[in-house]
C-alpha cells in the first residue's frame, strides 16, 4: 500500500518521500513472495468488487509503464458446500454485480480439471477474471515509476516516531527528521508501534506457506491450464492455491496461524505440523497434491482487524495523517487501487469509492492524543 501511495502521488506531481525500516524486497512484513490471488467474484462482500475492477484496471496500466509482466490470469474457482460461505458469498458478488461466472458441480469440476477430486456434495463457482499477482513485481514496479516520476525513497531507515508540526507532521527517524505537509502511515503489523494513542484492535498472525511437487503430470498443474482456488473444506475456514511456479504448487491454510504479539515475534520456522495441517486441508479436494513432496516454505504475516475489513481513513485527531493497511491477509489484490484512492484523498480530500466499511471509527471513538 506504502509503495502504490508514493507511486501514485509521483505521478500526480507531487514531492513525496517513502521510508522503509527494512531494504527492499525484505521478506518479513506481508507482501513479499512469488504470487498472490486476485479474484473479482469476490465472497468475502460484494463491496470489495468494484475495488477489484479498478485494481485490475491499474495493475495492466503499470505493466505498461513498465513493460513488465505483473497479472497473470489463470480462472479461479471458488468451492464448497453450496450452502457455505465461499459458494454463497462468491454467488452474491457475482449476481448483485452481473459478473460472468459458471456453476459447476462435482461432476463438471472433475472433468474439466482433473487434478480436483471433489465429493458429490461439492460445488465451484468458476471466475473467469481471476488470475495470479507476482508480488516482489508488483512492489518493484511501484518504485521504479515512483522514482523515475521524482519520488525519494530510504530504504534501512526506521521511523521511530511523529507528532504534528503547526499543520504539517514533524517525522522521526533513527537518523533523520522529515517535516512533510501530510503523512502516509501504511505499517501493516507495525502499525500499533507508530500509532499507540489509537489502540487499534490488530492482532498480527503468522501465515505458513507451502511449494509442493505433486508426481502426477507435471502439466495439470502448469499455469495456464490449472486455475487459482479456494476451498472451504470445514465450515468458514479455506485453503488455497496456484498453479506450479518456479518453486512448485503454491498452498497454503487461511487464517490458521498462532496469534504474536509484535512482527519481531512472529515464528518463522516452519515445522511436521504446519505441513500436516494443509495436507487435512487438500485432502477431499486434490488427493494427490496433498501427499506432494514438499519443496519450499516460507512465512509472512496478517495484521488482522476484528471485521477481517481494511483501514484507509485519517487519524481522528491529525488530519494530516492518513491511516492505511491492516489487510486482515486478503489486501495484497487491492495495492494498486488504495494507493489510487490514498492519492486522492490526500490531494482532493475524497476518494471515488465509499470507504466507510474502511473507517478507523468502526473500532470505538478514539480521542485526539496530547
Amino acid at each position: 500500500m506504502g509503495s502504490a501511495t508514493l507511486c501514485q502521488l509521483a505521478l500526480r506531481g507531487r514531492r513525496v518521500l517513502g521510508i522503509e525500516q527494512y531494504n527492499q524486497g525484505h521478506s518479513l512484513g506481508s507482501s513479499h513472495g512469488d504470487s498472490r490471488i486476485i479474484r473479482e467474484t469476490y465472497f468475502e462482500h460484494p463491496l470489495y468488487v468494484p475495488l477489484v475492477q479498478r485494481a485490475h484496471a491499474l495493475w495492466r496500466e503499470l505493466e505498461g509503464r513498465t513493460g513488465n509482466s505483473l497479472m497473470t490470469i489463470t480462472g479461479g474457482l471458488m468451492i464448497g458446500p453450496p450452502d457455505g460461505m465461499v459458494v454463497t458469498g462468491t454467488r452474491r458478488s457475482a449476481i448483485e454485480h452481473d459478473l460472468p461466472h459458471e456453476i459447476l458441480d462435482a461432476g463438471a469440476l472433475r472433468v474439466r480439471y482433473p487434478a480436483f477430486r471433489p465429493t458429490e456434495d461439492m460445488l465451484a463457482v468458476w471466475d473467469p477474471r481471476a488470475g495470479v499477482l507476482d508480488p516482489d513485481a508488483c512492489n518493484a514496479a511501484h518504485i521504479d515509476v515512483a522514482r523515475a516520476t521524482g519520488a525519494e525513497v530510504r530504504w534501512g531507515e526506521r521511523v521511530i516516531g511523529w507528532k504534528p508540526d503547526g499543520d504539517g507532521v514533524r517525522v522521526n527517524t533513527a537518523v533523520n527528521s522529515y517535516l512533510t505537509n501530510s503523512l502516509v502511515i501504511a505499517a501493516g503489523g507495525w502499525s500499533g508501534d507508530l500509532l499507540p494513542d489509537l489502540n487499534l484492535p490488530l492482532t498480527v498472525e503468522r501465515q505458513a506457506v507451502f511449494w509442493l511437487d505433486p508426481a502426477g503430470p507435471r502439466s495439470s498443474y502448469a499455469l495456464g491450464q490449472f486455475p487459482i482456488y479456494a476451498y472451504e473444506y470445514q465450515p468458514g475456514d479455506v485453503c488455497y492455491g496456484f498453479p506450479r511456479l518456479a518453486k512448485g504448487v503454491k498452498a497454503s491454510v487461511m487464517h490458521a496461524g498462532e496469534i504474536a504479539g509484535h512482527p519481531s515475534a512472529v515464528r518463522r520456522d516452519v515445522g511436521a505440523a504446519d505441513i500436516e495441517q494443509l495436507r487435512a486441508a487438500l485432502r477431499p479436494i486434490l488427493p494427490e497434491l496433498a501427499e506432494s513432496e514438499v519443496q519450499a516454505t516460507d512465512t509472512c504475516m496478517f495484521t488482522n482487524t476484528p471485521d477481517h475489513d481494511f483501514i484507509v481513513d485519517f487519524h481522528p485527531g491529525y488530519p494530516q495523517v492518513l491511516v492505511s493497511s491492516a489487510c486482515s491477509g486478503h489486501g495484497f489484490k487491492f495495492a494498486s487501487v488504495i494507493g489510487d484512492i490514498q492519492a486522492d484523498l490526500l490531494i482532493e480530500g475524497r476518494a471515488q469509492f465509499d470507504l466507510s466499511p474502511f473507517s478507523i471509527r468502526r473500532f470505538g471513538e478514539h480521542d485526539r492524543s496530547d
